[in-house]
């Protein structure tokens, strides 16, 4: 049966012919609550006056859900591949409005809410965000480690590295554009599809807009298929991939630079003594730990530049300033020129200290010589990583040259 709100707007549980909106819904195993979600989803799109399908995408349940599903008016996809994102991703493909939705089936959104979402996409916004944290929570609907430790840490540190500007990342009702979706190039096959979506958004810059919702409490009479710790994870890890900068280049350098700054203090070091810097005494290991995490840093330091590269040729990045700049000085032939003078360098200087070692007849060296010996090597170390480095990076800035899509 299919009731009429207005002219040419179609509602009801018969399956419109030309949807605009598409509410996507995952489903594993909801027969308690999915036919409340679908009658809310269907209520809601009569509210806001638009013309939907509801579609639920089946993720392997064993409860009879699917039959549920079609009996409220859903159309019904299964995807094989375990995972929340997969699931998701399934659905918004399948979707046939130029508006999507997406939204749990667990009870804890209120789909007959779905007109403010709508309305920010109408006013131009390529992905509304639901908010629980500018909304409300009502009474157990978050567990206080969610609300106040791994919600706020993670939805900081994704604004921090990407300026999403928004308040509530993990927030599951979400509405974008079907065009917005299709230019994302969504991967995530769990949880921290949440995290990609929002990420590759603010990336892109698409624009995001926010709405308060209710969240309410968990419908269903088994625990949920969230784990906060495992899946806290996978959208920490998301966010930190998405990153070179922040994962490699900022620990690279911070290393490489306290490394260099106790080797060069030993340098000055009297002859034969240990330094004294503010009553402390810093004698020659104080060295060899700077040469490890100056070699550590600039390995990672190299690693974040390879990184972009291989984000860019994946689409899974943008250059930078930085990495522009880079890409047109190190050339394979000036690396290897740099790795060349560092190694030589090194060279000699180890050279001094095996020629004073020979003339004492092989005999101890005095505390300086030490030092000098740990600073070439450590030279050495750092032009042969330049050189066959070079030789890599070249090989992923060749494909960095091919034209993409």
């Amino acid at each position: 049966m299919t009731a009429t709100g207005q002219a040419g707007i179609a509602f009801g549980r018969e399956e419109p012919a030309d949807p605009s909106l598409s509410i996507v819904i995952p489903c594993l195993n909801e027969a308690d609550t999915l036919g409340g979600c679908i009658d809310a989803a269907i209520e809601g799109m009569k509210s806001a006056g638009i013309n939907g399908e509801v579609l639920v995408v089946d993720n392997g349940s064993i409860d009879g859900s699917q039959e549920i599903a079609r009996t409220r008016g859903a159309r019904v996809v299964n995807e094989v591949k375990k995972g929340y994102g997969s699931a998701l991703r399934r659905g918004c493909d399948e979707a046939r409005g130029c508006y999507i939705l997406m939204g749990d089936a667990d009870a804890s959104y209120d789909f007959t809410q779905i007109g403010s979402f709508i309305e920010g996409l109408r006013a131009g916004a390529d992905l509304v965000m639901g908010t629980r944290i500018k909304g409300a929570i009502l009474p157990g609907a978050m567990p206080w480690k969610n609300r106040y430790i791994g919600n706020p840490v993670s939805t900081g540190l994704l604004n921090r590295l990407f300026r999403a500007d928004i308040s509530d990342v993990h927030c599951g009702m979400r509405a974008f554009t079907k065009e917005a979706y299709r230019s994302l190039d969504l991967r995530a096959s769990g949880m921290e599809f949440a995290s990609e979506m929002v990420i590759r958004a603010a990336m892109s810059g698409l624009t995001i807009a926010e709405v308060p919702i209710t969240f309410h409490p968990d419908g269903r009479d088994r625990p949920p298929h969230l784990r906060p710790w495992r899946d806290g994870w996978r959208h920490l890890k998301t966010i930190l991939l998405f990153s070179p900068t922040a994962l490699f280049l900022v620990p690279g350098l911070a290393l490489l630079g306290i490394g260099l700054l106790l080797m060069c203090a030993q340098l000055v070091a009297p002859l034969g003594e240990p330094l004294e810097f503010f009553g402390f005494r810093m004698d020659f290991h104080w060295a060899i730990l700077g040469s490890l995490l100056a070699l550590v840093g600039y390995q990672i330091v190299l690693v974040n530049f390879m990184a972009k590269v291989y984000a860019v040729n994946q689409r899974r990045g943008h250059e930078d300033k930085l990495l522009r700049r880079a890409l047109q000085i190190l050339t394979l032939e000036r690396a290897l020129l740099a790795g060349f003078v560092l190694t030589a360098v090194g060279v000699v200087v180890d050279g001094i200290v095996a020629w004073r070692w020979l003339r004492t007849d092989f005999g101890p060296l005095v505390t300086g010589y030490s030092r000098l010996f740990i600073f070439g090597s450590t030279l050495i170390a750092l032009g042969v990583q330049t050189m066959f480095n070079a030789f890599f990076f070249s090989i992923l800035r060749d494909d960095y040259g091919r034209d993409r899509p």
